[in-house]
């Protein structure tokens, strides 16, 4: 049950995610936003944030006043949360199998954050009851993840202009199995937290716009940034520089700033996003 895969993905990625941490902090805002207002912080919470990367909902923890504690599977992750986020403790371990706290000792947590964390889990039934049993029984939660592929724009704009010249291109993953839209079907979501012992619960759309030219200019860039830090640009890359050359590789990059050129909105990348607002309570209180 333990992560293996996603240890060594994220292990791998976590490089790509720092370095672009201003970017996705602009284009998640406003998720961000509705995750914190969610899970009804006040000071004083102690706030576990499941899959925290480097560490922006830790930092808004801070800023409410509650007492913020990470995990993250990927030790990139937790040392740049480290860094961001001196107040808060931030361990390394698999929230679906961790004793959390052992990790963090203290007392159990009154509210579980998080922001497009926790749908990378071999047994999320599993890993939803071990986070509930180190919580208070009043415990509330409050997480984003993503809904269907179909509907986020942000896995395909610009990217596939890298997929389509892989051969034999990236698999698509089986519905429901661990990656980013594991969770894209709400009905799954009801009876598996409630299995783990969360409940009532609640799921909501979250619909916000990915806006990449926020902090001025068109975007373009800042999107091919994100696009070769993840998981699809570092694969492309591995495979096709050296069939391509340095000189071929930098035309395929001016290929996708063309695409995403193509797809401007009022001047810049803008798309909208699709995600689940999803709230619980521990139904042991």
């Amino acid at each position: 049950m333990v992560n293996d895969e996603m240890r060594r993905n994220w292990s791998d990625g976590a490089g790509g995610w720092v370095a672009n941490e201003a970017i996705f902090d602009s284009v998640f805002a406003p998720v961000t936003a509705a995750v914190i207002e969610a899970a009804a912080l006040r000071p004083g919470h102690r706030m576990l944030d499941v899959g925290c990367g480097s560490g922006t909902l830790l930092a808004a923890g801070v800023e409410a006043d509650a007492r913020p504690v990470g995990i993250d599977i990927s030790p990139g992750m937790a040392e740049a949360a480290r860094r961001r986020v001196p107040e808060a403790t931030v361990a390394v371990a698999d929230a679906q199998v961790a004793d959390l706290l052992a990790e963090a000792p203290g007392a159990p947590f009154d509210r579980v954050v998080s922001r497009f964390g926790v749908m990378f889990f071999d047994d999320p039934a599993a890993a939803f009851a071990n986070v509930r049993r180190a919580c208070d029984p009043e415990a509330r939660m409050a997480f984003a993840c993503w809904r269907d592929l179909d509907e986020n724009p942000i896995f395909t704009l610009g990217s596939t202009v890298l997929t389509e010249r892989l051969d034999p291109p990236p698999e698509v993953p089986e519905p429901g199995a661990p990656g980013p839209t594991a969770f894209a079907d709400a009905d799954r979501l009801y009876p598996l937290l409630q299995e783990a012992g969360w409940g009532p619960v609640s799921v909501d759309p979250l619909d916000f716009q990915c806006d990449y030219g926020a902090a001025g200019g068109d975007g373009i860039e800042e999107r091919l940034a994100t696009i070769l830090g993840s998981g699809t640009g570092r694969l492309a890359r591995e495979r096709l520089l050296p069939r391509l050359g340095p000189d071929g590789w930098e035309a395929l990059l001016d290929d996708v700033r063309a695409e995403l050129r193509r797809h401007l909105v009022e001047g810049t990348v803008r798309f909208p996003g699709a995600a689940w607002l999803v709230t619980a309570s521990n139904a042991a209180r």
